[in-house]
């Protein structure tokens, strides 16, 4: 699991990543928010822990700008700032959890467990289509009637965000900005091939067209 902190305060900084390293994630640190923009543009994250009040963009100003752009990593904010407003903020911009200074490692570690069992990441869980259908997430495999198949990196991103996306509506342009970031674009043509191709292991019945908008998983 791959973590962008963002922390100006580097003794807390320094803390937090040793504790997170020691949990075996790795962890890139910056101290301010035009950075961490440029950080999240240039690699992939699974989570990023954020502090509000840093230079240069303040951790409201770089998650909004980032959801904005559909970019949909997951986000706890870690900040001295407790008030119910400063909450309600954090969570109307899209964090998915809030973390008050001053905090115990433990409560982060049981934070970042529960982002992992939501979004089903560096986990076993294992993602039903159907009954002869399955994605495990560990192995990053398609298991169908009970032969595993291997995906090509790109589609197996992509089969992974729908899964975390399911029954959401995704438009080739949330794809776009969450699998290839600052990659080479691809066409809207590259990516209807890429659909294709995970269509032809899981079925056509689940991955849904929506003409002019994007696509649907639809589950059960």
């Amino acid at each position: 699991m791959k973590i962008l902190l963002l922390e100006d305060d580097i003794i807390l900084s320094e803390i937090i990543e040793e504790f997170l390293i020691s949990l075996d994630y790795e962890v890139i640190c910056s101290y301010d928010g035009l950075n961490a923009s440029e950080l999240v543009y240039e690699q992939s994250f699974d989570l990023m822990l954020l502090d509000v009040e840093v230079p240069s963009l303040d951790g409201f100003e770089f998650l909004k700008s980032l959801r904005d752009q559909n970019i949909n990593t997951p986000a706890i904010y870690i900040t001295s700032l407790n008030t119910s407003k400063d909450l309600q903020k954090g969570f109307d911009i899209g964090c998915d959890d809030y973390i008050k200074k001053p905090f115990e490692l433990t409560e982060l570690q049981a934070r970042i467990n529960n982002i992992k069992r939501l979004y089903k990441i560096d986990s076993d869980v294992v993602f039903e289509f159907c009954d002869t259908i399955r994605y495990n997430f560990s192995k990053q495999t398609v298991l169908y009637e009970g032969t595993e198949i291997s995906l090509a990196q790109k589609e197996l991103k992509i089969l992974e965000y729908f899964i975390k996306n399911k029954n959401e509506v995704v438009s080739a342009d949330e794809l776009m900005v969450n699998i290839w970031g600052y990659e080479e674009t691809p066409t809207n043509a590259t990516i209807r091939t890429y659909i294709k191709n995970i269509r032809k292991i899981i079925g056509d019945e689940f991955i849904v067209t929506l003409k002019g908008i994007g696509y649907k998983l639809e589950t059960r």
